[in-house]
């Protein structure tokens, strides 16, 4: 049920949308919010923040199914992947009748919208305001996990 191709895409989709939000779209409002100016973006390797970010973003996006896939749960209740070679006759008639139900794109931009909205917001929200930061702050770097969860979201659970 695990698609490992569909997880190593969608880990490349926060690098995309990333390198436009945070560039041609909202870059000059993120580095006002951040009190940036462009000789800060150029310290630091590069290539090492290329690279942790695809790690970090690999490791969202093997995350994904569970929040997207709903027959993730039915899998968990036989034990997992590796309880597939031997199910109960409830499993595959389970999966007969509702293995590919709401596995589209759509479905998983709804859930990964859910995701953004439910733990990223939450989650820049709490250190944007105790870091004192304006809610334009939170707000940019909410609107891009939102967009990057749900196209992420829609990845994987349309790649069958």
């Amino acid at each position: 049920m695990m698609n490992f191709i569909a997880i190593l895409v969608a880990a490349f989709v926060p690098l995309i949308i990333g390198f436009v939000w945070y560039g041609p779209l909202l870059g000059k409002a993120w580095m006002k919010e951040c009190g940036f100016v462009k000789e800060d973006l150029q310290k630091g390797s590069f290539i090492k923040i290329l690279l942790l970010s695809l790690f970090f973003s690999l490791l969202l996006s093997s995350m994904m199914p569970i929040l997207t896939i709903h027959q993730m749960g039915v899998l968990s209740l036989i034990g997992g992947p590796s309880a597939t070679d031997a199910p109960l006759p409830s499993y595959d008639a389970f999966m007969a009748d509702y293995g590919s139900l709401f596995r589209t794109f759509k479905h998983g931009v709804l859930h990964g919208v859910i995701a953004g909205l439910f733990f990223a917001l939450p989650l820049i929200a709490i250190n944007g305001l105790f870091e004192r930061r304006s809610w334009k702050y939170i707000l940019i770097h909410t609107g891009y996990w939102v967009i990057t969860l749900a196209i992420m979201g829609g990845i994987v659970c349309a790649w069958k």
